[in-house]
């Protein structure tokens, strides 16, 4: 379903969005600092639920596109909807942290897959879902 009440965002300010959730994922994974996880968590959250052009990384990441000459709008909505699941991801990866839990290595080894995928090719697994599930329910 297309967003039109939220501006287009910018595909390659979320491709550097897609490397820093890579990063944090992989600091989880093979670092003691999973509770950077939280940054993951917020972030996701923050612009899935509230809006992306609030949020500090995008805005930074939208406006080095845009100085850079690579700016590419896009929809929002698919864009939110990956948002919420790397939010809730990332919060199951903090609170498995918090409880000392390994179950948390499972939504980040999800991250660092589907996020390398984006950064490498540009797919978004998450924007493609969203899609077919759109096209299932109208059907």
């Amino acid at each position: 379903m297309l967003r039109f009440d939220i501006a287009p965002v910018c595909a390659n300010a979320y491709r550097l969005q897609a490397a820093m959730s890579f990063a944090i994922a992989a600091l989880y994974l093979f670092t003691p600092y999973q509770w950077l996880s939280a940054l993951l968590a917020f972030g996701g959250l923050w612009r899935g639920f509230v809006s992306p052009h609030r949020c500090a990384s995008y805005r930074l990441f939208a406006w080095l596109t845009q100085k850079l000459g690579k700016p590419q709008p896009i929809n929002a909505g698919a864009k939110l909807f990956a948002d919420k699941i790397a939010g809730i991801a990332g919060a199951a990866m903090f609170v498995s942290w918090l409880l000392g839990s390994g179950i948390g290595s499972i939504p980040a080894v999800a991250i660092l897959v589907f996020a390398a995928l984006d950064v490498a090719t540009g797919f978004c697994a998450a924007c493609w879902a969203y899609a077919l599930w759109y096209r299932l329910r109208a059907a």
